[in-house]
């Protein structure tokens, strides 16, 4: 990613946090989650954007450990979408939706924060795998596949880990001993169900962002769209 682009992901990433802040946190609305959970979904991100392939050993795996670490709050985000629930979008006199602006506006942030965070979280977990490649000679589909595959499901993990143990990454830091003893008890059929679920969900993403962006790419290149 070019130093523009990095930098217009950084500012909109920002904007978005600051505007939140205020329209949102400051006024005291159940949605104010939203302010933490985009942050964190925003620090894998960041992270990747400092990790390079050609970098030392110790700076290169420092960071993928601590992408690692982070990564599973993007497409964590996803998950806030149940909150939608707590709106009540019909019309009971007519059975219509209703044109509520403010009920329009909770959706937007929910669903801004989700798409964003895991769209880029993507982004950055392809990035990563990329990187693997380079380090270890991988080339090939089948080796960028095998990769995203084994983080993605490594980032379900995690997702259970924050939304039904209710562990931030970074308890890891301030109470490892708590956190490793829940994680080694947590497994069970019901959990490896869930981590499924969320793996097919993001490798549904992924494979549409592929395919997406081949079919666009193919298209201005043959029309020689862009120069």
């Amino acid at each position: 990613m070019s130093k523009k682009l990095q930098w217009i992901v950084r500012v909109t990433f920002w904007l978005y946090l600051l505007y939140i802040y205020i329209t949102v946190y400051r006024q005291g609305s159940f949605y104010s989650f939203l302010l933490l959970n985009t942050f964190l979904g925003y620090l894998p991100i960041e992270i990747a954007l400092h990790l390079k392939a050609t970098q030392s050993k110790l700076i290169y795996w420092g960071l993928f450990v601590l992408w690692l670490l982070f990564y599973p709050n993007a497409p964590y985000v996803i998950t806030d979408l149940f909150h939608l629930a707590r709106m009540d979008p019909y019309n009971p006199a007519n059975g219509l939706m209703s044109f509520d602006l403010h009920m329009w506006l909770n959706f937007t942030n929910l669903v801004a924060s989700a798409f964003g965070c895991a769209l880029m979280g993507i982004w950055s977990l392809e990035y990563v795998a990329q990187t693997l490649q380079k380090r270890f000679r991988l080339l090939g589909w089948p080796y960028r596949t095998l990769l995203v595959v084994f983080l993605t499901l490594a980032s379900s993990i995690g997702i259970y880990v924050g939304r039904f143990l209710r562990l931030h990454t970074a308890y890891l830091f301030f109470e490892p001993d708590a956190v490793i003893k829940q994680l080694l008890e947590m497994w069970n059929p019901r959990m490896l169900i869930f981590v499924t679920f969320m793996t097919i969900i993001q490798l549904i993403i992924w494979a549409a962002l592929v395919i997406g962006r081949e079919l666009i790419g193919n298209y201005d290149k043959s029309e020689k769209l862009l120069k």
